[in-house]
């Protein structure tokens, strides 16, 4: 068992393939080993967290998660702590390694009750896994609630209740209080739904046991890409080395935006960076970062350039974009660049036709925007991140970086896509996105393939928040843009 963090590398499948793999071991395996070894590893996990807890309270479900539940009981029992189960569903329609779990644990002299204990040192979730198909109500949901407000650790059995585990979508609101420290282990495989959307707050603290399942021949539905190598400079390189990043952006009252991306190329490593703002009144230089250099963006040859488009651009955007997409040898779209290319169809075949050209792409919607260019709504693509990635990626020929909780980077040829653990609330604040184009116009402009230069950029700019010290003044997007690495 080991714990998943933004430096792990590995595949995510779907509950499919989960199911298949899950198959394939119960086939190979002695009658009920799997959920014996689900069980000690619930125990195990729970006695981590709480080594001097008195009582801990589990609440099982219907179905083999609540046989986890059992198993895990007996365990804990046997180890001198003292488990309280509740049990919800009919004891004589439980799967068959359900029903000895279910009588290991009262062998064991585990305590069942009707209802929650009074006290307890933490609540493990075991009523819903990854087959439930319905959200938590009557009693189970009294029951989360109760997990929730408690002020106790919650440790979730494989996925939270109420989690769906290919999309991340969370039933309701029920099991994701901020306040409640969360941990949950699941079993066999890593499942895309911990990640991103309700999943990472739902889930907390990801534990891992393939329940030595060992290796699968399934093919995944998406990877953690983990921490990206440092991008080391040879001795005898030079500006040019780097490549060039022009921003185009910046329209009246919002050329800090134009700014922010600039200084996170610049600090992202582009030997040069150009600032084509879109205002009426564009400064000949900025004082405060004199290496940005300001040009009308009419004037800058985008012929051996990586543009970043749409920063701060407005609705003027909408002039320069057709050059733009025409001309720019790579280029990253964001903001009001991508919606006005969402009600426009000639940009749209302009955008398609960058890829049969072989000309690099990355887009940087938020779900909004994903939404404007789908023609759906942003809870369309809420509903399901790692579908909308793709189909934007494959849509328009490009590299998506669908941005917000659990990040999601696709491309259009049918590779598993990424999802990013890097990056906490301290994001959630203006010009942050802005810094993310830049950053990947840097990787771009040094030759980085559009996919490999999306996923790097976008881990790199939430480990900046990760380690932005929890006493700290806040996070804002021009010590972000500072901050960004080479």
């Amino acid at each position: 068992m080991h714990r998943i963090t933004s430096a792990t590398v590995a595949n995510l499948f779907d509950i499919a393939a989960t199911r298949r793999i899950e198959q394939a071991a119960v086939a190979a395996l002695p009658a009920h080993t799997l959920m014996q070894r689900a069980g000690l590893a619930v125990a195990r996990l729970a006695m981590a967290i709480a080594p001097h807890a008195r009582t801990i309270w589990i609440a099982c479900g219907p179905g083999n998660n609540g046989g986890d539940g059992f198993e895990a009981a007996a365990q804990l029992q046997h180890r001198g702590f003292m488990p309280i189960v509740t049990f919800v569903g009919d004891e004589s329609r439980l799967p068959p390694d359900a029903k000895v779990s279910l009588e290991r644990a009262r062998d064991a002299g585990v305590i069942f009750a009707q209802k929650p204990p009074a006290e307890y040192e933490l609540a493990i979730d075991a009523l819903l896994g990854i087959g439930s198909t319905r959200p938590p109500d009557g009693v189970m949901a009294d029951w989360l609630r109760e997990m929730d407000a408690s002020g106790q650790p919650v440790l979730s059995v494989d996925v939270p209740s109420g989690l769906n585990a290919d999309t991340g979508v969370l039933s309701g609101s029920i099991g994701a209080h901020p306040d409640t420290v969360r941990v949950c282990v699941t079993f066999l495989t890593l499942k895309p739904g911990l990640f991103t959307a309700h999943g990472r707050d739902a889930a907390g603290t990801v534990w891992f046991d393939d329940l030595a399942g060992g290796n699968t021949a399934e093919p995944s539905t998406a990877r953690l890409a983990g921490a990206p190598k440092a991008q080391l400079r040879t001795h005898a390189s030079h500006k040019g080395s780097y490549g060039d990043v022009a921003v185009i952006g910046g329209a009246s009252g919002m050329a800090g935006a134009a700014l922010l991306a600039g200084s996170a190329a610049l600090h992202a490593g582009a030997g040069r960076v150009f600032v084509g703002l879109l205002g009426p009144s564009a400064a000949p230089v900025d004082a405060a970062q004199p290496e940005l250099m300001l040009r009308d963006a009419s004037e800058l040859d985008l012929s051996g350039m990586t543009a970043v488009c749409g920063c701060g651009g407005g609705t003027d955007v909408r002039s320069v974009l057709p050059r733009v997409l025409a001309t720019a040898a790579a280029l990253v779209l964001d903001a009001d660049a991508l919606n006005a290319i969402a009600t426009d169809s000639a940009l749209q075949a302009q955008l398609s036709s960058r890829a049969r050209r072989g000309r690099p792409t990355v887009i940087t919607p938020h779900p909004l925007e994903a939404a404007r260019l789908l023609g759906c709504t942003a809870g369309d693509i809420q509903a399901d991140r790692l579908a909308a990635a793709r189909q934007l990626a494959s849509r328009f020929g490009v590299v998506a970086v669908l941005k917000g909780s659990g990040t999601v980077i696709a491309d259009g040829g049918g590779a598993p896509a990424v999802l990013n653990l890097t990056g906490n609330a301290r994001l959630a604040t203006a010009g942050t996105g802005d810094v993310l184009a830049g950053m990947i116009g840097a990787a771009l402009a040094a030759q980085r393939p559009a996919f490999e230069a999306a996923c790097e950029a976008v881990w790199r700019h939430g480990h900046i928040a990760d380690a932005w010290p929890a006493d700290a003044a806040p996070l804002t997007a021009g010590t972000l843009a500072r901050r960004a690495p080479v």
